[in-house]
C-alpha cells in the first residue's frame, strides 16, 4: 500500500485531476454537437492528450524511454482505460442511475464517475509501461 502514497503517485493524482478536467469539461462542449456516447470517446482523447504532456513533464520524469515508445505504452494503457470510462459512463447513465430514479445531471455524474473509475489502473500501466 506504501507505494500508492508515494510523492510519484500523489503528482500522478494532481495532473490526472487536470486532466480529468479537461476530459470533463470538453465532454459537455462536444456534447453540444455529438451524441453522449461519441462525445465520451473524444472527450477522453483530449484528456488523453493533456495527461501525457502532463505526466511526461512532471510525474515521470526519470523515465529512459524515448517519446515515441512512451506515447505507444501510454495509448495502448489508455485503450483499456477508455473502455472502463465508456462503459461505466453508459453504464451509470442508462441503466443504474435510471433505476434509483436518478434524473438530474445524469450525463455528468454518469461521466464523473467513468473518468475517476481507471485512476489506479492508469497509474500502474502508466508506471510500468508508459514511463519506466
Amino acid at each position: 500500500m506504501r507505494g500508492f502514497v508515494s510523492r510519484q503517485f500523489l503528482l500522478f493524482l494532481v495532473t490526472g485531476g487536470a486532466a480529468a478536467g479537461v476530459n470533463f469539461g470538453s465532454r459537455i462542449v462536444y456534447n453540444l454537437w455529438l451524441s453522449y456516447s461519441l462525445s465520451i470517446i473524444i472527450a477522453y482523447l483530449t484528456g488523453m492528450v493533456t495527461a501525457f504532456m502532463l505526466a511526461r513533464s512532471f510525474v515521470f520524469t526519470a523515465t529512459s524511454q524515448d517519446v515515441h515508445r512512451s506515447a505507444l505504452f501510454f495509448a495502448l494503457v489508455n485503450m483499456v482505460a477508455v473502455v472502463q470510462t465508456w462503459a461505466i459512463s453508459m453504464g451509470l447513465a442508462n441503466y443504474i442511475l435510471p433505476f434509483f430514479n436518478v434524473t438530474r445531471f445524469v450525463p455528468e455524474i454518469a461521466h464523473a464517475a467513468g473518468v475517476v473509475a481507471p485512476v489506479v489502473t492508469s497509474y500502474l500501466g502508466h508506471k510500468h509501461w508508459s514511463f519506466r
